[in-house]
């Protein structure tokens, strides 16, 4: 089979679609032929080296965590899919094991392929809705997870003021909507600003935190580094909250004040809504991620390093 594959640790212009054997399921796995899937950061971060000691990979490497697609064979042991059955979800890729949580770990070979294998039983898997077309699906599983894991956390009340750090990425672009009931600020460049307005910001900023406002009630920062956010939390009112979803893990000391409530969003175990809680909400139209732009299969390492290297809006869909 064709996949994306990095051959040793380094940026993703060394990325390359090459042949590679297809992945089969073991007891507890599918096999999805992969109909189409999207970027997030992991797709640059792991394969560049900056995590080997960590998380050390097992070369050729093939990257992708968000698709879609049908199911092409079922291991043992698995009950609630079929081949045919149309599915999609996230996971991370087996070396990440250790931040895939707990309970029912969502795992894969790398969704950047023709075909992958997934563990069966997680809850970032699911069948995908009759309405959801496949590019809709692959944009959606990091983000949607990502926006219920937020909502739950933000605990947003109605005429609240909201500053939102990172309007424009696949998460910004999928939460806006969700803020309705809130006073949105939001960060863009000016050519992104009618884009954003349309997702519901009611005033839109540059990324110069000398344009940031004061005393907001709530601060969601989905860009800035973890340990770059004492600008941010200086917006906030004494009891605002800071929610956050970038590494490194923000620390209370890091902030340069004690009386705001620091909340960082990372839900590994599904505590907050998995895939079948996304597929719900999809398909009532109240979950939705932008799709900035599209690719085919052939130009998939080229997608990767646009996200790394250029300013790009919502999320970037690869259709194999």
């Amino acid at each position: 089979m064709k996949a994306v594959v990095a051959n040793d640790y380094g940026p993703p212009e060394t990325y390359t679609l090459a042949d590679v054997p297809a992945p089969r399921p073991g007891p507890g796995q599918i096999q999805v032929r992969i109909a189409a899937a999207s970027i997030n950061p992991a797709e640059v971060q792991v394969p560049s080296g900056d995590v080997r000691e960590a998380f050390p990979l097992e070369f050729p490497f093939v990257p992708g965590n968000d698709f879609a697609g049908t199911v092409s064979e079922v291991g043992p042991e698995v009950d609630g899919y079929r081949v045919g059955d149309e599915v999609f979800g996230q996971a991370v890729p087996r070396a990440l094991r250790a931040l895939a949580g707990t309970d029912r770990p969502s795992l894969t070979t790398g969704a950047l392929a023709e075909y992958a294998v997934f563990e069966a039983d997680t809850p970032f898997i699911a069948h995908r809705p009759d309405g959801l077309d496949v590019e809709a699906a692959a944009a959606l599983p990091t983000v949607g997870l990502t926006a219920l894991a937020l909502m739950a956390n933000a605990d947003l009340q109605p005429g609240e003021t909201v500053l939102v750090v990172g309007a424009t990425g696949g998460v910004g672009t999928t939460v806006l909507p969700l803020l309705h009931a809130a006073e949105v600020i939001a960060t863009a460049t000016p050519a992104d600003a009618e884009l954003v307005r349309s997702l519901g910001a009611a005033e839109v900023i540059g990324y110069d935190p000398g344009e940031y406002p004061r005393d907001v009630d709530v601060a969601c920062n989905f860009t800035l580094p973890g340990d770059r956010l004492t600008e941010v939390a200086a917006a906030l009112r004494p009891g605002g909250r800071l929610v956050t979803i970038t590494f490194p893990v923000t620390q209370p000391e890091w902030l340069g004040r004690d009386d705001i409530d620091l909340r960082f969003v990372l839900d590994m175990e599904g505590r907050f809504g998995g895939m079948k809680e996304v597929a719900e909400a999809a398909a009532r139209g109240e979950l939705a991620a932008s799709i900035g732009r599209r690719y085919t299969f052939d130009e998939a390492p080229q997608a990767i390093v646009d996200f790394a290297r250029r300013h790009t809006t919502g999320k970037l869909v690869v259709r194999m």
